[in-house]
């Protein structure tokens, strides 16, 4: 089996990290001696958050605000990431970048640098409102409620604005495989789908 990168983009509350890890299992399941590497940005952007440095202090005070990561620090840190984790012999599974398409074509670089051929694309496709109900329920669970109207709102108008057309981008660059899914099913019915329509079942 050929080395394989997935890049899963969607809107915020559309299931990519559950959806990226159950093809991670599907993955280790069909090709067990062949390493998985995951970078999923949110949790590398909480772990770096944590840190005492400047540039860590204002990154969780933009987080506690409910801000996005600005795409410098985001680049960076996948970048850095990359260099110190990649041997060439491993699938790649990319949740959470990259956002915007200068964050795509630096993204676009590095995977051509690394030699990952015929990356795909899994959009997960939800509307608005189902977003913005997974966001709601999300801000409920991590008692939020506070500034989550403000949120939500600000990351709906922000995928409207940079992330919508970074899919097309995506859908247009025939250097990528580009799958497309229904993400307003269970979560059974949507990993169905997007096995289906990497592997053929």
């Amino acid at each position: 089996m050929k080395k394989e990168t997935f890049i899963f983009i969607g809107a915020s509350g559309c299931g990519k990290g559950t959806q990226a890890e159950l093809l991670r299992r599907e993955l280790k399941r069909r090709d067990p001696t062949t390493p998985i590497f995951s970078l999923q940005t949110g949790q590398h952007f909480r772990e770096f958050a944590k840190g005492e440095s400047y540039a860590a202090r204002i990154a969780k005070e933009a987080q506690e605000r409910g801000e996005l990561l600005p795409g410098f620090l985001s680049m960076w840190l996948w970048s850095d990431i990359f260099i110190k984790n990649l041997t060439g012999e491993e699938h790649l599974i990319i949740d959470g970048s990259p956002r915007t398409k200068d964050e795509a074509g630096h993204l676009d670089t590095a995977l051509r640098f690394f030699k990952r051929e015929s990356p795909t694309v899994v959009h997960i496709k939800v509307s608005p409102e189902w977003s913005a109900t997974r966001m709601h329920e999300r801000a409920a669970k991590e008692s939020r409620k506070d500034d989550a109207e403000a949120s939500i709102a600000r990351r709906l108008a922000w995928f409207e604005r940079e992330v919508l057309p970074t899919i097309e981008w995506y859908h247009e660059n025939h250097h990528y495989r580009f799958l497309e899914v229904n993400g307003e099913q269970d979560i059974a019915d949507v990993s169905r789908e997007i096995l289906v329509g990497l592997f053929g079942k």
